[in-house]
């Protein structure tokens, strides 16, 4: 049987799917990720991660390729590090949700992502790679235009506080979710990881039949349901496993790694 001709576009999320548990890159992905490049296709990371995240995993990978952070409000060039396009929340904006969720939500906390650094409110819990390095406590996080708005309730989980937030500012900005806490990440109206690499994929005259995306979480599943081919890796959330053409070995497995290696050969 003649083999199908190789992706011209690989996408990938990567905290939960490209990057083990730990956080680290393993040699074999990292390896997999310059195979894409070598063959002259096009590597992209797709994350929530805004991109200060970034420069561990360019480091890492070796600065192969381009990266949408923030769930596609900012594209990251990962061979200079630097953003190369944005699409924020406007102040506006950004004013009637918080006004509105505050109304009708008890408890939430916010914070918010720039293009550059990021800030929080007093009462915010700080996760991961934040509470380490810190950030500054601001007593308005409507101030400036962002590239991420955060909504965090101390009880709710993430799968009710969405929807409320959808019911309430679903036709001001775009929620979705990647954690298994009510952290709630919003969006500029209509941006997703989907609209993002599909503008990318636009730009290098791919069409979705010729990209293979992988991720783990829910706010993957646009750009999942778009790719033309869709992985899962094995730890992923039901609603993720549920929607993907494919399921891979999990994030610690090297699930991503093994599926390019075959597509690569």
């Amino acid at each position: 049987m003649q083999s199908l001709p190789a992706p011209r576009l690989v996408a990938t999320d990567l905290d939960g799917t490209a990057l083990r548990t730990d956080g680290t890159v393993s040699p074999r992905t990292v390896a997999a990720f310059g195979k894409v490049e070598e063959s002259g296709a096009v590597l992209v990371f797709v994350t929530g991660r805004p991109p200060r995240w970034m420069g561990g995993v360019a480091g890492a990978v070796r600065h192969h390729g381009l990266a949408i952070c923030a769930n596609g409000a900012l594209i990251y060039d990962l061979h200079t590090e630097r953003i190369v396009e944005s699409h924020l929340i406007t102040v506006e904006v950004l004013e009637e949700v918080v006004a509105q969720l505050r109304a009708n939500v008890s408890d939430l906390v916010f914070s918010v992502e720039y293009e550059a650094g990021f800030a929080h409110e007093s009462d915010f819990l700080l996760g991961g790679l934040d509470r380490a390095t810190g950030a500054p406590r601001v007593d308005s996080v409507t101030a400036r235009p962002c590239a991420k708005l955060l909504a965090l309730h101390p009880a709710m989980n993430a799968e009710e506080l969405q929807a409320a937030v959808h019911g309430l500012v679903g036709h001001l900005v775009t929620a979705t979710h990647s954690s298994r806490r009510g952290l709630i990440e919003m969006s500029a109206q209509g941006v997703t990881k989907a609209t993002a690499l599909a503008a990318l994929a636009g730009r290098h005259d791919i069409n979705r039949s010729q990209v293979v995306a992988f991720g783990d979480m829910p706010n993957d599943l646009p750009m999942l349901s778009w790719a033309g081919t869709s992985y899962a890796v094995a730890n992923a959330h039901p609603d993720v496993l549920a929607a993907v053409d494919h399921v891979t070995a999990t994030n610690d497995d090297d699930g991503v790694a093994r599926v390019i290696e075959g597509l690569y050969e």
